[in-house]
């Protein structure tokens, strides 16, 4: 009977522990996993057909920046006196017209590009140019440098740069490229970026006295039509004349 009633009595804690275990659920598909699904046949169909990579458009060119053969800006502008000084009638009014470009007036590097054209300027004068200096300064600085400076010639005044802008020295962020550019006749001829205090002035008076000389030499030969007459061909031009008159 002992033996019986430990048997009964394990079947009923088998029993127990059985009905106490919790219910096994059913697997469900989750919605991840099939979202884990759809990623992996998109992934391998991209491997299938790979994409086809967009090249970057291409970057425009600067619009508007003067170029040797264009026509000298119609821009008008303040000048050391806060006068208004009319590009356009600058031009008119002579021969040549060099316009050279300085990052700040009164520093040591603008200094010596603007006393070096000081120095020429006589040269300059005589070869028929008109000298102008620009920079970003307001015309109180540009007046204080004419001033210390004792400069015969203009400084003109562009705080917002557009001028400098269209000449090709803008420097990112606020700055000015030293520069220069030479007109002829109103049209831009030579132009000269990022260059030294002493290649400025001295290249400038080199290349107006160079452009000085195709100048002359191009009206004489539209005197001659073109044509010139050499020497030899005057000498028996003035022979045959000669030997005409003897024989009559």
């Amino acid at each position: 009977m002992p033996e019986l009633r430990r048997s009964t009595r394990a079947s009923t804690i088998e029993a127990t522990k059985r009905s106490e275990q919790p219910p096994v659920k059913k697997a469900k598909t989750s919605t991840g996993a099939k979202k884990t699904e759809e990623k992996n046949e998109e992934l391998s169909e991209e491997k299938e057909s790979p994409k086809t990579e967009e090249k970057p458009a291409p970057k425009e060119a600067t619009a508007g920046e003067l170029e040797v053969g264009d026509e000298i800006p119609d821009l008008t502008l303040l000048d050391e006196n806060e006068k208004e000084v009319s590009l356009r009638e600058a031009a008119k009014k002579t021969k040549f017209l060099v316009i050279f470009a300085y990052p700040k007036a009164s520093t040591p590097g603008c200094t010596r590009q603007a006393k070096g054209f000081q120095k020429n300027f006589a040269d300059l004068q005589a070869l028929g140019t008109s000298v102008y200096g620009l920079s970003a300064d307001q015309p109180k600085s540009q007046l204080n440098f004419v001033t210390k400076q004792e400069l015969k010639y203009p400084l003109l005044s562009d705080p917002s740069r557009k001028l400098i802008s269209i000449l090709g020295a803008k420097k990112s962020p606020a700055g000015v490229k030293r520069s220069h550019w030479i007109f002829v006749d109103g049209k831009l001829t030579i132009k000269k970026i990022q260059i030294s205090p002493d290649v400025s002035v001295e290249s400038a008076l080199q290349d107006v006295q160079k452009l000085k000389e195709e100048s002359e030499s191009g009206e004489k030969k539209d005197q001659t039509n073109g044509d010139e007459v050499k020497p030899e061909e005057k000498s028996e031009a003035k022979e045959s004349t000669e030997n005409g008159d003897a024989k009559d």
